[in-house]
């Protein structure tokens, strides 16, 4: 199965272009929208073209979520602990937008590696941005604690007015996903593939991954949710997270792979959907193909018994016939 990349293509390619081009005075002004309604805006100006303003939108939180600013929460500290010197955060926002950053990148590293490894880290916002209250609940975990004042069910936002739940504990954090599809036949092929994706981490070779459930109905660790944030049409997925999940560099495969799930499973239940149309497509094709062959011959269905003509011989005939 494929995974979907932290980077954002389009900001790289961007930040590549105008890092190899910083002293030509080109003017930029260009938006880009990712999957879940992130939308960005870049602009540069040809007065200072060593300066980027780089803005982002977030989905719109339903009331459950809790945001800081705008933003949710650990965001900035996230921002500025990646980023460094190179990030100024411009308070308040461009108008539509959550976050609007100031990159000078005039004090991007010498090194090229280093440099390369930063422009990645700023073409992942998404992931620092929308991943922080999460790396900041499985950090705890990893140490065997719980984040001071992080001690109960907590809403954090992943898709246009939808969140999952997070529920910390010392030993453990419980994650819960309500499964929504707007299409009827996504609605069923996702029902589909999350069982499957559940009886698939029973195997033997998967016993270290971490413990994964489905049920049709909310379990008992989102009691007490509000009726509106418990509307799943294709059920809820419940992950359980424990330290050894989170040590080391796993930590950011960890938070980046749980707050994509729902773009992931979108992403695999629109690959078989497709695949499903391309083998029925082919099986009409075989099917008129087959058809075609069965037809009979326009000429030679004509020719009937009543149909033919005879020509009549004469003796002269018969004797240059039969002499052949």
């Amino acid at each position: 199965m494929i995974l979907l990349q932290s980077p954002s293509r389009f900001i790289l390619q961007v930040l590549l272009n105008r890092v190899q081009n910083i002293d030509k005075g080109v003017e930029l002004d260009c938006h880009s929208v990712e999957f879940d309604d992130v939308r960005y805006h870049i602009q540069v100006s040809t007065r200072y073209p060593q300066f980027m303003q780089l803005s982002m939108s977030l989905p719109t939180p339903p009331p459950e979520t809790v945001f800081y600013d705008g933003l949710p929460f650990g965001a900035i500290e996230a921002i500025k602990a990646t980023y460094g010197l190179i990030a100024q955060i411009l308070d308040p926002p461009k108008d539509g937008y959550n976050l609007t950053m100031k990159l000078n990148l005039a004090k991007l590293p010498e090194d090229e590696e280093e440099e390369h490894a930063l422009l990645v880290k700023v073409a992942s916002l998404r992931e620092v941005v929308l991943g922080a209250p999460l790396r900041v609940v499985l950090k705890h975990l990893a140490s065997k604690t719980v984040a001071p004042g992080i001690d109960e069910l907590v809403a954090l936002v992943h898709r246009p007015k939808e969140s999952f739940f997070l529920l910390p504990e010392a030993d453990k954090v419980t994650i819960v996903f309500p499964m929504r599809f707007s299409d009827s036949t996504d609605t069923v092929l996702a029902t589909s593939f999350l069982q499957e994706f559940v009886e698939a981490r029973r195997t033997a070779g998967l016993n270290n991954a971490p413990p994964c459930f489905w049920s049709p109905s909310p379990p008992p660790e989102l009691e007490g949710v509000p009726t509106q944030a418990l509307s799943a049409n294709a059920g809820f997925v419940t992950f359980v997270i424990f330290p050894r999940h989170v040590e080391g560099r796993k930590l950011d495969r960890t938070v980046w792979s749980l707050s994509t799930f729902h773009a992931y499973v979108s992403y695999h239940v629109k690959c078989s959907e497709g695949f499903m149309h391309t083998r029925m497509r082919r099986r009409v094709e075989s099917l008129i193909q087959t058809l075609d062959r069965a037809k009979p011959d326009s000429e030679g269905s004509n020719k009937t018994a009543l149909s033919r003509s005879f020509k009549r011989l004469s003796v002269k005939d018969l004797r240059s016939s039969s002499n052949s």
